[in-house]
């Protein structure tokens, strides 16, 4: 395995990054709101104004990110998360981003019964439409539900494909588009959920409890966070608490783990000419990390 290089540091809890033609990495700094460039020589370059709780980024067909925004969450210091929504909240939304201004357009704030909670993370289908994670709030005695949604191509309404999840955070699509990989934080599982078509399950039976298959989890205690998928098809996710990148084989097996210098790395994403330059969100450390990877990456659709 390949030497981990910090790129860059002093970034507000860092999540969602994507890897862009330039060699810079896009990414959010939750804590703060901002959404951020960080140069190939490291410097970080702060776009537009901050807002809310920017969480998890992709390209849309038409060039512009695509931001999950929280809504805000309350940092307490010695927490790596946020505990609890901040004081202005209202909801969470999905927002349309300039790459180069940084100006946010909010699209939705509202699926088709209830409000978007704390959108997470979301990746792009090759005909334009995306799905995306919400991974609900926390309170002290009670949390709204997380869920997995889709917007059709063109806009539209958003649609509740899976509702309940408990915390749905990574989001991912095999290459083959037949399934999406959805990692819960809270029980550290993999779920698989197989597609009839762009945006419609097909639900596994009972006992799931939401229509997903599960793929896996780990022996020990830990947290899923965001994940990537692979050019082979396995599944890379993001492990918190043991500081871990998991990947799994599509069956479940859990193929190899690469320890990171921080005990919450929370989003990983692949770009280069080869696609194996892995950009890793140190959350924990406030840190961007850079490596080769053993084996390429899933180019995403409309990826630069």
């Amino acid at each position: 395995m390949s030497e981990i290089r910090i790129v860059a540091k002093g970034l507000g809890f860092p999540e969602g990054p994507v890897a862009m033609a330039d060699g810079s990495v896009i990414l959010v700094e939750i804590n703060g709101g901002w959404v951020t460039r960080v140069a190939a020589d490291g410097t970080v370059t702060r776009l537009g104004q901050p807002a809310g709780g920017p969480n998890g980024l992709a390209m849309g067909p038409d060039g512009a990110l695509y931001c999950c925004n929280n809504g805000g969450a309350r940092y307490i210091p010695g927490h790596f998360a946020g505990q609890g929504p901040s004081a202005d909240y209202v909801s969470g939304s999905i927002q349309r981003v300039d790459p180069v201004s940084g100006a946010r357009e909010t699209l939705f704030t509202q699926a088709s019964d209830h409000k978007l909670s704390a959108p997470n993370d979301i990746v792009f289908d090759r005909h334009g439409g995306y799905y995306f994670t919400d991974l609900g709030k926390r309170y002290p005695h009670s949390r709204d539900h997380g869920g997995l949604y889709y917007v059709a191509p063109g806009g539209g309404a958003v649609q509740t494909l899976a509702y309940p999840i408990l915390s749905a955070n990574g989001v991912g699509l095999s290459p083959d588009e037949q399934t999406i990989y959805v990692a819960d934080t809270e029980s550290a599982r993999l779920w698989a959920f197989d597609l009839a078509s762009p945006g419609v399950l097909k639900p596994a039976p009972a006992p799931s409890p939401h229509g997903g298959r599960f793929l896996g989890g780990l022996p020990t205690f830990s947290r899923f966070d965001s994940l990537a998928v692979l050019a082979s098809g396995n599944i890379a996710v993001a492990t918190l608490v043991t500081g871990q990148i998991t990947t799994f084989a599509p069956d479940g097996r859990v193929l190899h783990q690469v320890a990171m210098p921080c005990t919450h790395p929370t989003n990983i994403c692949f770009g280069g000419p080869d696609m194996r330059t892995a950009s890793i969100t140190l959350s924990g450390v406030g840190e961007l990390a850079q490596m080769q990877w053993p084996e390429p990456g899933l180019r995403l659709n409309f990826q630069q």
